[in-house]
């Protein structure tokens, strides 16, 4: 079942189109990928599906309705089900708040009066994200990056959401925190039913988490499928070349573990046996 349907979306700055005619779908319980270049519009159409910028035509229909025309009180009562997971985990965070406060936020926020369900729930949500309980009481600056990042999947969980929009979420982190990170987004999906719209600069990632990808470049999809399918077998040039980008250990920020390096190495030489077995 359709839980998110985006047709013809075009978001225009003066004369400039940052999304230009893009369409997906999303089914409930899914998981797709919007992966391209810094200005490929992929966080501009995030930021249109929370209604943190209005799109200047086309639709955005999650399950149902039609959220580019509604006014902000007709839509207030939809966005618990819709949130987001930032880049930057610190900016994102209220510097003031502890852990425990800054998850039961959204909690209060959706009418919970009792402070000892609010933070009950909020602990849970922690320990859900691998958070141990001596978090608690901890303010953001006194966590690691992948940390604060746990804890923004955490406020984003206290709603309730349908739907996460995860926008670079993990690209701030060392590869081998990503990883972990990722492998908690995988388990919250499978144990809750959740939908994701995974925004990405980079295709090694999104096969992690992901069954579709959609190829932005310069506000257009160029490429749209499985992600197994344009993992492996990537048509447009340009998918070709963030592919190859993704398999290049010079490129990867951040730490680089041997294993991580060695599974890049074995990817790289099994795309040129492949190569070299089709050229024979």
């Amino acid at each position: 079942m359709t839980l998110l349907e985006v047709s013809g979306l075009v978001v225009q700055y003066g004369e400039h189109r940052a999304v230009d005619d893009v369409s997906f779908q999303l089914d409930r319980g899914g998981s797709l990928a919007l992966v391209g270049e810094s200005g490929s519009g992929k966080s501009t159409i995030a930021r249109a599906l929370v209604r943190l910028i209005r799109p200047s035509a086309g639709s955005i229909v999650f399950d149902g309705v039609d959220l580019t025309t509604l006014s902000e009180r007709r839509l207030r009562p939809l966005r618990h089900r819709i949130q987001m997971v930032f880049q930057d985990p610190y900016g994102s965070l209220d510097p003031h708040l502890d852990a425990q406060h800054i998850v039961a936020e959204p909690i209060a926020v959706r009418g919970e009066r009792s402070r000892r369900t609010r933070d009950k729930r909020a602990a849970e949500l922690l320990d859900q994200v691998g958070l141990p309980s001596s978090a608690l009481t901890r303010k953001p600056h006194e966590f690691s990056g992948g940390q604060r990042q746990r804890i923004g999947i955490a406020r984003a969980l206290a709603s309730e959401p349908d739907l996460l929009v995860l926008d670079e979420a993990t690209s701030a982190l060392d590869v081998s925190v990503q990883a972990q990170v990722l492998e908690i987004l995988a388990t919250l999906r499978a144990e809750q039913g959740l939908t994701y719209l995974f925004i990405s600069h980079n295709l090694g990632v999104v096969g992690a988490v992901t069954e579709q990808v959609a190829v932005l470049r310069s506000g257009q999809i160029v490429e749209q499928g499985t992600t197994a399918d344009v993992l492996q077998r990537p048509q447009h040039e340009y998918t070709q070349r963030l592919r190859r980008s993704a398999l290049e250990p010079a490129l990867i920020s951040g730490r680089k573990p041997r294993e991580v390096v060695r599974a890049i190495a074995a990817a790289r030489a099994a795309e040129s046996a492949a190569e070299s077995a089709a050229a024979s």
